[in-house]
């Protein structure tokens, strides 16, 4: 149980870090934005739909007499609603990384650099990148929809359906959106899907202590676009953590404000002399066609 509260402490913490960066906040927020206001419009449609849907899918109940009808059908357009929030949630977290694909990249790099040590880069192309995003991605909404139906089945069995199946679903999709957030930093870091996923499930109990609240959070309409900025950051510093990478512990907190992406100084205002790379100043290796957008 005490990693529960560990994944929970790195959304927290994450929070904290774009709070003291503002500007990554701000950056952060622009691929949300854009990715809520098409989700909001699909959301409405549902839910003018779903009870048309629930008609349409149960012929056989014309004929059924009060209360039967309505609950059969009130049941049946409430799972369809369920359904189709259970999947906004994993879907949006997943859209919207790969319309923000720079922008969150840059982001966990910033954390990545302002925790200390050495700042991965995965030396791709951006077009390659976005195509291994969404290769990926489509591989978890796969598995998602696979959970999603099982579970929407198993929603019609009483009891059960109401109270279990509810809360197995917001930990499938706790675990697929902490995957999905974890994704940016560990991309960068050459880990492949599989991989990925046999860490996660390592700590799963530290997954969920991130990813359930944050799937709570996300039913709360606009919270999201809010809170996408901090998720990445805490999912870069969780991906450290399963990595085995740690922070280097002699930091103090003055040095925070140069910790925003631009390369630290040191005490009379020269650049450190340890030859670490710690900025956006290229290796010494020169230009490996990795894109960066400007701090």
């Amino acid at each position: 149980m005490r990693d529960l509260g560990v994944g929970f402490g790195y959304l927290v913490k994450g929070q904290k870090w774009v709070a003291r960066h503002g500007r990554w906040f701000g950056f952060g927020l622009l691929p949300g934005l854009v990715t809520l206001v098409l989700y909001a419009g699909a959301l409405v449609g549902l839910g003018y739909g779903a009870d048309d849907l629930a008609a349409w899918a149960t012929p056989f109940a014309d004929d059924w007499t009060s209360p039967w009808l309505d609950v059969l059908r009130g049941t049946l357009t409430a799972l369809v609603f369920v359904f189709g929030l259970f999947l906004a949630v994993i879907t949006f977290t997943a859209v919207t990384l790969l319309v923000g694909q720079p922008f969150y990249e840059s982001l966990s790099e910033a954390v990545d650099r302002g925790e200390g040590g050495e700042v991965p880069e995965s030396g791709l192309p951006l077009w390659r990148e976005l195509w291994i995003s969404a290769r990926d991605s489509l591989r978890v909404l796969l598995r998602v929809a696979f959970y999603g139906i099982l579970l929407f089945a198993c929603g019609f069995i009483p009891v059960v359906g109401q109270t279990v199946v509810p809360a197995i679903g917001f930990c499938v999709s706790g675990f697929f959106l902490t995957e999905e957030l974890t994704a940016v930093a560990l991309q960068r870091r050459g880990v492949e899907l599989k991989e990925r996923l046999r860490l996660l499930r390592g700590r799963r109990t530290a997954v969920l202590g991130f990813g359930v609240p944050l799937t709570l959070a996300f039913l709360v309409p606009f919270v999201a676009v809010f809170l996408m900025p901090g998720a990445v950051a805490g999912a870069t510093l969780m991906a450290r953590d399963l990595r085995g990478e740690t922070a280097d512990d002699d930091r103090d907190d003055d040095r925070d404000e140069n910790r925003d992406g631009d390369r630290p100084e040191g005490r009379n205002g020269d650049f450190p002399k340890n030859g670490r790379n710690d900025g956006n100043l290229p290796p010494a290796g020169g230009d490996q066609g990795v894109h960066h957008l400007p701090h």
